[in-house]
């Protein structure tokens, strides 16, 4: 059994108010997309992979019928990612996870699925790896928290919680899944940030 991460910052929300969260973002999608056949769910790598497997079930469990379930992993469409040939890195790279598009795009309402929208930089380059699979009709994003600071013309369809930030904060989100724990912290960031592009 894994630990729960050690916890950073003030606790905004906790398990229970994170599965009504879910269960509302959930809600809200049956509700905005009358046809859910041509729905995609797609996690962004890493919390947004679990929290799009928890939107699923919980589709499925008020509409009888699950969408198809998908992964993307963004690391070599970042704009801070620098590879160099036949050299080291400048700085400490990602790691690279798999995509997994299982099922035709075209056509598809894909919702992107993430942690934290934060700069608009993880969702560009989701978009943009979604579109080297395929041509979805349209493609709508779902986040658990809205933190503000946009630097892209970037705006989600579902929110779980806008969580007004500076940007000397952390929002820190939690799965159990993942971390051994459902909780989102708001901490000072201190140290290198988690994730450079969000």
């Amino acid at each position: 059994m894994q630990l729960p991460a050690q916890a950073t910052g003030k606790v905004v929300v906790d398990g229970d108010a994170l599965a009504r969260t879910l269960s509302r973002i959930a809600h809200e999608i049956i509700e905005r997309n009358d046809d859910l056949a041509d729905v995609a769910l797609v996690g962004i790598h890493t919390r947004g992979v679990p929290i799009a497997q928890r939107l699923r079930r919980l589709i499925e469990e008020r509409a009888g019928l699950a969408p198809d379930l998908g992964a993307v992993d963004i690391t070599f469409y970042r704009d801070d990612v620098q590879v160099r040939g036949g050299e080291a890195p400048l700085h400490a790279q990602p790691v690279v996870r798999s995509t997994a598009l299982d099922f035709p795009l075209e056509g598809r309402t894909c919702i992107l699925v993430d942690d934290v929208l934060y700069t608009g930089r993880t969702i560009r380059a989701a978009v943009e790896a979604l579109f080297d699979y395929g041509r979805p009709a349209r493609v709508q994003l779902a986040v658990l928290v809205d933190r503000g600071h946009r630097e892209l013309p970037i705006r989600p369809d579902y929110v779980g919680k806008n969580l007004p930030t500076s940007q000397d904060q952390r929002v820190n989100v939690r799965v159990q899944e993942i971390d051994g724990v459902d909780e989102v912290t708001i901490g000072p960031a201190t140290g290198p940030p988690k994730r450079v592009a969000a």
